[in-house]
């Protein structure tokens, strides 16, 4: 029995020296669309940084450094564009880590994928640890891009994926990895101050600049949206999730809405997902707006643009219209509206569990990434 023991106990001492050993501190450069003023990729950053294991020390490649630096507690920034530091924040990192969102696709530029997919290309060289983390992949229509894309994604030591089409690819690439809803459905979100002291109830509205959002289509909208708002006497919150592309459109929106609307601009990410939680509906373009306020138990109207949004609406069966078809008719559109706030139904706090829980898969995925 001594024996035995003994060779237990020296198993388990070996297994506890390996563990403790591979829990050495490690820098993880992290590239996204971060500092840009994207209140969804900055969500995704905020939620990388809580589900970053604690012993890894994130180095934020940023558009705007100092303020990506101050909203996160002093994390360790490096502007984006500049090569020299950027070539030494690799030099000095153990990782590299895509950090979620739709990074590698060519439609809306061409540029972009070879941005990220060239840096990533340039860690596997250096022999980083690469992760593609919670990634929404494509559409890829250049071959180039393709092929880049597929190279840099089968060289990665792990990848998770927040949809079915990507998960599709990469399995037609033979590219192992796993799925789980978008890491944002998990974000920790923050009370808005002040939120409650405005009229209720409130629904959220989140339009953005978009080539199929015609001044035709934006006027019918906001003629859908008066309508709307008259029947239901719902207080209108106008979210912009990007003041450089949102903005203007809030405020060409609000003088149609006079004492009835409110424009609330918000930076952190944690209290724009906070807005939903005083918000009966929300009617969004952007994803992560649809999926901050399916988060946050809010009944959501989807305007799509880009097939991202598409998937949300198949995933979760939410009503909704592509831009390119949206009715002519103002009239059938604040009905549409109406009959959704009257009848339609939010996700149940079990579906919305389920659905956070799932999400966590991937801050499962950065812990074994990182053992």
């Amino acid at each position: 029995m001594s024996l035995l023991s003994g060779s237990i106990t020296d198993i388990l001492y070996k297994k506890v020296v390996n563990l403790k050993s591979k829990m050495v501190k490690m820098r993880a450069l992290l590239s996204g669309y971060y500092g840009k003023g994207n209140g969804g990729d900055e969500a995704l950053l905020a939620t990388l940084l809580q589900m970053l294991p604690s012993h890894v020390t994130p180095v934020v490649l940023s558009g705007n450094p100092k303020e990506t630096r101050d909203r996160y507690n002093n994390v360790e920034t490096c502007d984006r564009m500049a090569v020299l530091p950027v070539l030494q924040a690799l030099r000095s990192s153990d990782a590299l880590i895509w950090g979620g969102g739709s990074l590698i696709q060519d439609v809306t530029s061409t540029i972009s994928p070879f941005y990220y997919g060239g840096l990533m290309a340039l860690a596997q060289k250096m022999g980083l640890k690469t992760v593609a983390w919670a990634q929404g992949i494509g559409p890829l229509v250049r071959p180039q891009t393709r092929w880049l894309a597929r190279q840099t994604f089968g060289n990665c030591s792990k990848v998770s994926v927040r949809d079915r089409a990507s998960a599709a690819l990469l399995s037609d690439w033979q590219i192992p990895c796993i799925i789980a809803p978008d890491p944002v459905w998990a974000l920790e979100s923050k009370p808005v101050p002040g939120l409650w002291d405005l009229p209720a109830p409130r629904v959220a509205v989140t339009l953005r600049s978009h080539p199929q959002l015609t001044e035709t289509r934006l006027a019918n909208l906001t003629r859908a949206l008066v309508d709307f708002q008259k029947a239901t006497q719902a207080f209108i919150l106008l979210l912009p999730f990007q003041k450089s592309e949102d903005l203007s459109i809030a405020e060409a929106i609000q003088p149609h809405l006079k004492d009835v609307s409110k424009i609330l601009c918000l930076e952190d990410p944690q209290l724009l997902k906070g807005v939903f939680r005083g918000v009966e509906m929300a009617i969004g373009m952007r994803l992560h707006s649809l999926i901050m306020a399916a988060s946050e138990g809010c009944r959501c109207f989807a305007l799509s643009y880009d097939p991202k949004v598409n998937r949300l609406m198949e995933d979760l069966q939410m009503p909704g219209w592509d831009l390119a078809s949206l009715p002519d008719d103002p009239n059938f559109i604040s009905l549409a509206w109406m009959e959704h706030y009257a009848n339609g139904d939010p996700l149940s706090p079990d579906q919305i569990q389920s659905l956070v829980d799932r999400a966590l898969m991937h801050r499962e995925l950065l812990s074994q990434a990182f053992l």
